[in-house]
């Protein structure tokens, strides 16, 4: 098996040339897991952004810049052509119907950009990817390919005061965006591992080091169950049928 060690082989880096399976990273809205995923990014791991992928997927005249103009208007745009955000975000997070009607926009066109980038990193022989995506648990479209699924999770009260003192909101508008998301509560119960992140950034890296850990470990039986899977399905099936579930 091939490995490669960054840094002058300090560290452990997600590459092995037979295998790779996915990890779904969530949280909440400043629970925290822009910090865990940049953790995970320092040790090597490939992240695949969901937000990222959404801005890219949103850029003028792309299909679904297209569709969401023709729902929320023109006046969602800023100078240069491209969609506000924080214009767009105020909208749905005041109506759960739009926020619906956007996701059902969005969704399928980020799903389909992470599965490109998803079977780029399977070809340069990736150990595992992290799927960093905010509503993993919403939308449940990504869950069933999925050997992990890890929460970023912090107490409400410190979720509530860190959302107010990074974007200057009252804690009126903090609460309604915190209320539009599923509580990290019942998140915390959906999920295989749970980072907890109400304390400092050191004892979450601790955190993020022993999941580092347990993923790499996880390894032994990836490679029997995919021979397995290849034999009953065919690798071909089971490649369409994949991308049929992701795009659907």
């Amino acid at each position: 098996m091939l490995n490669y060690l960054p840094r002058g082989g300090r560290e452990k880096h997600c590459f092995q040339a037979n295998s790779m399976f996915l990890v779904g990273l969530t949280g909440g809205i400043a629970s925290g897991k822009s910090t865990v995923s940049s953790q995970l990014k320092e040790l090597g791991c490939p992240v695949i952004d969901a937000d990222l992928v959404a801005r890219k997927v949103v850029k003028p005249q792309s299909p679904a810049y297209r569709l969401i103009l023709r729902h929320f208007g023109q006046e969602i745009l800023l100078d240069n052509g491209e969609i506000d955000r924080q214009k767009l975000g105020q909208i749905i997070f005041s109506n759960p119907e739009k926020r619906r009607l956007l996701n059902s926009i969005t969704h399928p066109e980020i799903h389909k950009e992470m599965f490109k980038q998803i079977l780029l990193y399977f070809i340069k022989g990736y150990r595992y990817v992290i799927l960093d995506v905010p509503l993993l648990f919403e939308t449940r479209r990504l869950t069933r390919f999925l050997t992990h699924t890890v929460v970023v999770y912090c107490d409400p009260a410190t979720q509530l005061s860190r959302l107010m003192q990074r974007d200057g909101l009252s804690q009126e508008e903090a609460e309604k965006r915190t209320g539009a998301q599923m509580p990290l509560k019942e998140k915390r119960g959906l999920a295989s591992h749970v980072i907890e992140n109400s304390g400092s950034r050191e004892d979450t890296h601790r955190q993020v080091l022993r999941l580092h850990t347990k993923l790499e470990d996880s390894m032994e039986f990836l490679v029997v169950r995919a021979v397995a899977v290849a034999a009953v399905a065919g690798l071909g099936g089971l490649f369409l049928y994949t991308v049929r579930l992701l795009v659907s």
